[in-house]
């Protein structure tokens, strides 16, 4: 397995990023997962890092090297991130739940698998066409549907969603796949913040037209100056499929050489509780979690030989 990922988050002009993002594979498969944590509620950051500390536990427990079945997987670890947000808040007499949306995408056996919970997205773009995008549940998105059946007179705030995880009611959960990748293929996961500000049409053709270690941070910087001084969080983590170990690929990360018991990721493993007063995730901490994943890998490697 051969892919290459590129990642940034940046505040906007919120008071605090409470957007998570984050990537961990195994020699045959790969979880890419993003939260958005959901202001006002408590701790939404927290929400985001518990809902990806947790996405990222169940994979490296069920992963061994590759899932059984990766639709159930996903489906069951977002349904866990959940009910670890109600023991979280249970267990520190919080009146009110964290909540937080979630998107993750799982790669595995030359398919892609994903699943979402609120309105975080998933955009799958082959050459410059869009294939497939996630349906917020938002009743923006759910006016948008009816309408196409029935008049609509009133439209409601996008902002209102009808299921997160955190909530007091049990979280919807959608999942689809497996739909076959193509070399070059790009999965863009993202924040509100990012779509909210600019059209699928040029999240689609910006994804397209330029390598994605461009392309991301054009499409973020796009979002901000679109959003203005009020711009909420803008996050977004885009892979590449590269698919084949031809040697003569772009730079990206390989898996082949991994043993079957190694687990690589750049989800933070903090102790649930421990606060990350980072309002900035930027590429420095990335490269320091990319140089602890090479080390993994050359361990690994040194292991085979």
């Amino acid at each position: 397995m051969r892919f290459a990922v590129y990642q940034i988050s940046r505040r906007g002009g919120r008071e605090k990023n409470e957007d998570r993002m984050g990537y961990c594979y195994t020699r045959d498969a790969g979880l890419f997962a993003l939260a958005d944590g959901m202001g006002g509620h408590p701790e939404g950051d927290m929400a985001a890092q518990v809902a990806l500390q947790t996405l990222a536990a169940v994979f490296q427990r069920e992963a061994k090297p590759a899932l059984v079945d990766p639709t159930r997987f996903l489906h069951d670890a977002v349904m866990a991130g959940h009910h670890q947000l109600l023991h979280y808040a249970t267990s520190r007499s919080l009146v009110d739940t964290p909540r937080t949306t979630v998107v993750a995408c799982l790669l595995q056996g030359s398919a892609a698998y994903w699943a979402h919970c609120g309105d975080s997205r998933l955009y799958l773009v082959r050459g410059d066409k869009l294939v497939a995008r996630t349906r917020d549940h938002s009743y923006t998105e759910l006016q948008e549907t009816m309408s196409q059946v029935m008049p609509i007179q009133e439209r409601m705030n996008r902002n209102v969603l009808f299921t997160c995880l955190g909530s007091p009611g049990k979280p919807m959960v959608d999942t689809a796949g497996p739909l076959l990748l193509h070399p070059g293929d790009r999965v863009l996961l993202c924040s509100d913040g990012l779509w909210s500000a600019l059209p699928d049409s040029v999240i689609t053709a910006v994804l397209a037209g330029a390598p994605i270690s461009d392309a991301v941070p054009e499409l973020v910087e796009q979002a901000l100056r679109q959003a203005g001084p009020k711009s909420d969080n803008v996050t977004a983590l885009a892979v590449e499929w590269e698919s084949a170990e031809d040697p003569a690929a772009a730079p990206g990360i390989s898996t082949q050489s991994l043993g079957d018991d190694v687990f690589a990721s750049t989800i933070q493993a903090s102790l649930l509780g421990d606060k990350d007063d980072t309002d900035e995730l930027d590429e420095a901490e990335i490269e320091r979690s990319i140089r602890e994943i090479n080390e993994a890998i050359q361990r690994s490697s040194a292991k085979r030989r």
